[in-house]
């Protein structure tokens, strides 16, 4: 699973002209399922986002977490974070998940982080318009793979 993350001090998100979700101060996370991710790799997605050191500290260096700051958690679902970008003047999504595998393992992303900190949500398969203001701008990719069995 992938998670695009940006220190935020504001975001929202639109559907369809109707705010459907927004929050203060936090994190705004793209989530992006690949094919062959499971809820082992959507619990340890959240962990990762929550426990992801992008806050300052006392001494404006980046130690503090989003649940160290009792910071906000919107996490939006983007199949595109999943594209194979390799080659060509075309994304291909091969390695994307089915969408019912997406939408519930970006579901479970978001129930895991939920006992940590406040979480609103996109939602899955919606045209959203979203809006951030971009704290820094702080913009990091995290990433985690099956692990082989």
């Amino acid at each position: 699973m992938i998670a695009l993350i940006q220190r935020v001090s504001t975001a929202s998100v639109r559907i369809q002209g109707t705010e459907v979700a927004v929050i203060g101060k936090g994190i705004l996370a793209f989530v992006g399922v690949e094919r062959g991710d499971g809820e082992t790799e959507a619990t340890r997605l959240a962990e990762r986002v929550l426990a992801y050191r992008i806050f300052a500290d006392a001494h404006g260096k980046m130690n503090l977490s989003l649940e160290d700051i009792s910071g906000e958690l919107l996490a939006v679902p983007q199949f595109t974070l999943a594209a194979d970008t390799h080659s060509g003047l075309r994304p291909s999504f091969s390695s994307a998940a089915a969408p019912a595998d997406g939408e519930m393992l970006f579901l479970r992303f978001a129930e895991k982080a939920a006992e940590g900190v406040h979480v609103a949500t996109g939602r899955f398969g919606a045209d959203m318009q979203v809006s951030l203001v971009n704290d820094g701008p702080v913009t990091f990719l995290l990433r985690v793979s099956p692990r082989p069995s």
